[in-house]
């Protein structure tokens, strides 16, 4: 198995093919079978528990090829998965980066335990809207949809679209304006303005990594970061989880103080899933863009065919839908109660 997938990643292009493809091509190189690949992962989990290996951390690229050995062998034959091989990263042609990638293209596969087991299933969630395209995704068939409003105890949420700097040059996140400089100086200038009067804690979302290291650059380049630092300490998330740790604990402890702080974040990171900016800890929280996913990502585009042609939902559906989802989490990420407030 391992000779196999080396010989495979010695490809010098792209390579897309169906999950039954591949399996069928590694079967009849292994002279084996599917239910033979099924119980790679457990079979090396038996073996090192056999002979009593302890250092089972220097075991880890094995497990992991075995469990892609055991996906293939219990999906490979639907086609809920597809197998793609990437010899480098387009965004870096010159540097030699393989990734051979098992990609679940079907969503509903991680709902499905759910569904079968119980007769009942109540889903809910803060941006489960519209609820439509989460039925054709996860492949169900809703008895009651309901759209509830917000039960505010007061007027709390300030929402605002900002289109135009202060010297009316339009400002957006299109991928051919992005990188302008007066697009970049007025979304500083936004940041350093609500900085200045907003009190503890703002949150800043960009739409990517590289497009935040890339404005960051800029602004501390032409003394916009300075400027901020003026009225509030600055953080910043890294694709590090233990730097956004400590960077996600200081910044805390500057809002507690009353310093205040403003958080550099990255839509889809780990900041904009799971992490709350409840009462002072958020005050304010300022989008950068609209976050669209990267089209060119051959995942995603194996993934917006299978929709199309499975699910029936057009790619430029599930892209706005997909990215309106992201804004929202970001967004809500100010508001965990009836008696918080902010401006969006």
């Amino acid at each position: 198995l391992l000779e196999y997938v080396r010989e495979k990643m010695q490809a010098e292009r792209v390579v897309q093919e169906s999950a039954r493809m591949f399996s069928h091509q590694l079967v009849n190189s292994l002279q084996s079978d599917t239910r033979t690949l099924r119980f790679c992962s457990e079979r090396l989990k038996s073996l090192l528990f056999t002979l009593e290996i302890t250092n089972v951390a220097e075991f880890t690229p094995l497990q992991l090829l075995c469990d892609f050995a055991t996906l293939l062998g219990t999906y490979g034959h639907t086609r809920s998965f597809g197998v793609i091989f990437e010899p480098f990263d387009e965004r870096l042609p010159s540097i030699p980066d393989p990734i051979l990638q098992l990609a679940c293209l079907d969503a509903s596969l991680g709902m499905k335990p759910v569904f079968d087991r119980f007769q009942s299933v109540v889903l809910t969630s803060g941006t489960i809207s519209p609820i439509e395209m989460y039925s054709k995704i996860l492949g169900f068939n809703p008895v009651v949809s309901r759209s509830l409003t917000m039960s505010l105890a007061r007027k709390c949420i300030c929402p605002m679209i900002v289109s135009r700097g202060p010297d009316q040059q339009p400002i957006s996140s299109k991928f051919e304006l992005r990188s302008d400089k007066s697009v970049v100086r007025n979304y500083g200038n936004m940041v350093i303005e609500f900085a200045a009067v907003v009190p503890d804690g703002v949150v800043v979302f960009f739409v990517s990594y590289i497009y935040m290291e890339s404005v960051i650059q800029q602004w501390n380049d032409t003394g916009v970061l300075s400027r901020i630092a003026e009225h509030k300490l600055i953080f910043i998330e890294t694709p590090d989880t233990i730097e956004s740790s400590l960077a996600l604990d200081n910044y805390r402890r500057a809002c507690d103080q009353g310093r205040g702080a403003v958080f550099l974040c990255v839509a889809r990171g780990k900041v904009a899933e799971g992490i709350d900016f409840d009462q002072h800890y958020g005050r304010c929280v300022i989008m950068l863009g609209v976050p669209f996913q990267y089209t060119e990502s051959r995942v995603l585009r194996a993934r917006l065919e299978y929709m199309r042609e499975v699910d029936h939902i057009r790619e430029n559906e599930y892209l706005s839908f997909d990215a309106m989802r992201q804004a929202a989490q970001c967004i809500g990420r100010v508001i965990r109660s009836k008696a918080d407030y902010g401006i969006m």
